[in-house]
């Protein structure tokens, strides 16, 4: 992440009318179509409450979109065991960060776990760490993406994000453009969703 302070404020600026552009563009779209969001915090029971809404159908697609596991960060393959476990067997499962063809290509129902990761991916395949050049004209091409083919879809699926407006402002650059683009992003999926709810210490909270 670069300390260019000019460039930070530009990084800033260009998010947070990111942002906006994002909500002005989905934030009155109809519903209707079987879309649930599902946010919450570390370990507050969000995913698994996400898997318990799918539980009632033969098959399931189960995307994951956060890192593959790998033998240098054995903290992490033991997180993604753990939910490769808890699934059932006869759900399957896709391990891919192209969201938009994944949800696009479904031909039945889909949990997707989760946006937060997904959008680590983006943000590091775009370069948005290192500042790079057109990074985020990149990010803001796959949100949009994304949300155009939630918003159009006729299978049953059910997201899982992180709920990121709750915490302090984050201490980095990079901490604060996560937050950004994912707060952007969680608010017009859930303008697009018929069920969105919170989990917080295993306890649900319907919002809509």
């Amino acid at each position: 992440m670069t300390n260019d302070p000019r460039r930070l404020a530009e990084a800033v600026a260009t998010r947070l009318e990111a942002g906006a552009a994002l909500l002005r563009r989905y934030g009155r779209r109809a519903t209707g179509h079987g879309r649930v969001l599902i946010l919450g915090g570390v370990r507050s029971g969000k995913s698994r409450h996400a898997e318990q809404l799918m539980a009632r159908y033969n098959s399931v697609n189960y995307v994951a979109a956060g890192l593959p596991p790998s033998e240098d960060d054995p903290e992490w393959a033991a997180r993604v065991a753990a939910h490769r476990a808890r699934r059932p067997a006869h759900w399957r499962t896709i391990e891919t960060a192209d969201l938009t063809s994944a949800l696009a290509g479904a031909n039945g129902p889909m949990l997707i776990d989760c946006l937060g990761t997904w959008v680590s991916r983006v943000l590091d395949e775009v370069g948005a760490w290192e500042q790079e050049e057109g990074w985020e004209r990149g990010v803001d091409e796959r949100l949009q993406s994304f949300v155009d083919v939630w918003q159009a879809t006729r299978v049953p699926v059910v997201a899982v994000s992180n709920e990121v407006g709750s915490g302090v402002v984050p201490p980095t650059p990079a901490g604060r453009i996560f937050r950004d683009v994912l707060g952007s992003l969680n608010t017009a999926v859930a303008a697009n969703s018929d069920t969105v709810r919170l989990v917080v210490a295993g306890r649900t909270l319907d919002l809509r």
